[in-house]
């Protein structure tokens, strides 16, 4: 047996010529880069460790797959001049560059797109501008792989969160099951089911949104029937989340809160996931039946393994092009500047925890409320405070103080807006905008706050929050990320905090007289503040 198999492990090393100088320079491209892209890779094993991108580490096999049943259908194209490797060493530089940039304001979200472009580049100096550019579609595909931004994933969540839970309750309905919703909890009137952050469907939205673009690229069809394929892969997972969602609660009506928990939850999930994905082939062929002659199913996706081996065998016969060892040069020089080049001093400002914080401001006395294990971890916050302060007799207007202090909001952690946050407690916002106050003799002087009223029912409050950030206030959470970014690079810190002022809007009462009280309360509790959140 071994006779017959060893000469043809090296038929295909010997068809293309294994080329050891050549497959040394593209390895030294790949190694110089690994310290820039160090923080990034980190990130995304820690990602990947999460329910959420756990589909992670089948992105770059599932890529891989892709670029060689490229490189097989191409094989038979021979290049009539030289490969121009120069646009390849131009993507490399700036991907290089952009990921030093992640790595000087310890985003490590910057780092991993960085890392997604330095792989174009790269295929773009192995093959050349016309033959490389033509090999993208894999490299595009890595974006699958890369967790979303902290405060695109919150804000999607929610989205999400919502409108899962608003079509849970019209399946639940159909059921004949009398329901009522608010926010994203489900009262089914003897059990109340929370649509929680797992259940938004972000879970099977990113492994699902993956497996449509290799499906659509497995596709053989007009163009338009790849776009359609594509684009049905969110609609699709957020109807059918829905759909879990109203199963689970038609089941937990009929037999108690523990169909909602352990195996059965779990494996309701597994089956929407393998049912989004048999709705996309079902889709696939509804689609060829619209052309003149429909294929069957079998010929539809080109799931063709041949040659696959002998196509990997090729790229050890890369030869050791000028172009390349240039590249490898300049990688290796870049590498060297940024690796002994001492990176910005950190700062962490001194500060007292609010534990600490006074119970009472003048004649306001306070008691504190703990945040619930799972809301303190999605909070995600190194210190908060969350307080209700009340004059002696009027317990009904009173004002909730709540803080949520972050020591660095650059990997993985950062602030979640009120505003996108408040309509899952089925709060409604009535009104917000930007409102200037004052508060002489205090570091705060002026400066504005996000004002809201919100509503729920017949209750009615009036909001004040900003976000803190190293002696700024601000209102838009965007402009707070950018400065993050800015103070990271510039001086070294990337510390900052929400701050949310609330208070009752009581019958009878006009809004006027709750800002009044608000900012009363404010004048007194705004000097204290710096020793908790530095400026």
């Amino acid at each position: 047996m071994s006779d017959t198999t060893t000469p043809s492990k090296w038929t295909a090393f010997a068809a293309h010529g294994f080329n050891p100088a050549g497959l040394f320079w593209i390895v030294a491209l790949i190694v110089t880069a690994l310290p820039i892209y160090w923080l990034g890779l980190k990130s995304l094993g820690a990602a990947w460790m999460t329910p959420e991108y756990s589909h992670g580490p089948l992105i770059p096999l599932i890529s891989l797959y892709l670029f060689l049943r490229e490189l097989r259908h191409a094989q038979g194209h021979k290049a009539t001049t030289a490969p121009n490797r120069i646009p390849g060493l131009i993507v490399i530089v700036f991907a290089m560059v952009f990921g030093i940039f992640g790595n000087l304001v310890q985003i490590p979200d910057i780092v991993t797109y960085a890392l997604i472009i330095w792989v174009g580049g790269v295929v773009l100096t192995g093959f050349g501008w016309d033959r490389g550019r033509r090999h993208q579609l894999p490299v595009l595909h890595l974006i699958f792989m890369l967790p979303l931004p902290q405060f695109v994933y919150w804000k999607l969540t929610i989205v999400l969160q919502l409108i899962s839970s608003e079509l849970g309750v019209w399946f639940i309905q159909l059921a004949g099951v009398p329901v009522f919703l608010e926010g994203n909890v489900i009262d089914l009137g003897v059990y109340k089911l929370q649509v929680a952050e797992a259940c938004s469907g972000l879970r099977y939205l990113f492994p699902i949104l993956s497996f449509s673009y290799l499906f659509a690229i497995l596709y053989r069809g007009p163009f338009w029937h790849k776009v359609v394929i594509f684009l049905l892969a969110a609609p699709l997972t957020v109807f059918m989340n829905s759909f879990r969602i109203g199963v689970i609660g038609v089941l937990v009506n009929s037999y108690g809160i523990e169909q909602a928990e352990g195996f059965l939850h779990f494996f309701e999930g597994w089956i929407i996931f393998g049912s989004c994905i048999a709705l996309l082939f079902l889709a696939a062929v509804l689609l060829q039946r619209l052309t003149p002659s429909p294929m069957t199913l079998r010929d539809t996706i080109d799931m063709d393994f041949d040659g696959l081996g002998t196509q990997a065998a090729r790229i050890l016969a890369i030869p050791a092009a000028k172009g390349i060892i240039i590249t490898a040069l300049v990688s290796t020089a870049i590498t060297a500047a940024f690796v002994f080049t001492p990176p910005p001093e950190r700062v962490n400002p001194d500060r007292d925890r609010f534990a600490l914080f006074s119970r009472s401001i003048g004649e306001w006395s306070s008691f504190n409320i703990p945040l619930e294990p799972n809301i303190e971890k999605v909070l995600g916050a190194t210190d908060y405070i969350n307080s209700i302060y009340s004059l002696p007799g009027q317990n009904d207007t009173y004002i909730s103080f709540f803080a949520a202090y972050y020591d660095k909001q650059t990997e993985g952690s950062g602030i979640h807006s009120p505003e996108v946050c408040l309509p899952v407690g089925g709060w409604e916002v009535y009104s917000i905008d930007p409102t200037e106050v004052s508060f002489p003799d205090t570091v705060y002087d002026t400066f504005n706050v996000n004002r809201a009223v919100i509503e729920k029912g017949l209750s009615r409050q009036l909001v004040y929050y900003w976000f803190e950030q190293r002696g700024s206030r601000m209102t838009n959470d965007y402009l707070a990320k950018l400065g993050v970014v800015y103070d990271s690079l510039t001086i070294g810190r990337t510390d900052g905090a929400m701050v949310r002022f609330v208070t009752p809007i009581v019958a009878g009462e006009d809004e006027s007289e709750a800002d009044a009280r608000m900012q009363g309360f404010m004048a007194q509790l705004l000097p204290q503040l710096p020793r908790y959140i530095p400026e």
